[in-house]
């Protein structure tokens, strides 16, 4: 039998976060891409990876405004979350070649929200046949690599497809 060690799970498994000042997208947004880990930014959200993914390439496209719903949002707003969902798609499928995609939102603590004050909209790339049974029988994920690895590919990716829109956004 082959054995899966995932080590850096372990704290998020037992509930011993670091306990953060503030909220993790607002200071996300100051700490520097590489360090939060956010892989493209455009005009009102940036997309980030998720710290505690269920899946390889695991985004969230975040808001710069600190708000709880989408309720709130400009339809410029709006229509940015869907183009960037767009490009997380496309840069997820070039690199990842997923078989499908989870996509969603869920707003408030009842709802499943782990940050609950602060929206997100999560672009999960899956796989048939992937270790999805380890969640309920381990209680654990299996999460083939790292953070760090998947942040330069997939920023790299998305820049390869989009260079030409972030340049024209600049002008």
């Amino acid at each position: 039998m082959d054995q899966l060690y995932t080590p850096w799970r372990m704290a998020y498994i037992r509930g011993e976060k670091t306990p953060i000042d503030g909220c993790v997208f607002c200071n996300a947004q100051t700490e520097g891409d590489d360090n939060a880990l956010v892989v493209a930014r455009s005009e009102h959200v940036f997309a980030i990876l998720n710290h505690y993914p269920y899946s390889s390439g695991h985004l969230m496209i975040v808001p710069y405004e600190h708000v709880p719903s989408q309720e709130t949002f400009t339809p410029e707003m709006l229509l940015d979350v869907m183009l960037t969902t767009n490009r997380a798609l496309a840069s997820l499928r070039k690199l990842y070649h997923p078989h499908g995609f989870n996509l969603g939102v869920n707003i408030g603590q009842a709802a499943g929200a782990g940050i609950a004050e602060h929206y997100h909209f999560h672009v999960v790339p899956r796989w048939n046949g992937e270790t999805g049974f380890m969640t309920p029988i381990a209680n654990a994920r299996v999460i083939p690599d790292t953070l760090e690895n998947t942040h330069r590919e997939l920023k790299q990716v998305w820049n390869e497809l989009f260079e030409k829109e972030q340049a024209d956004a600049k002008r």
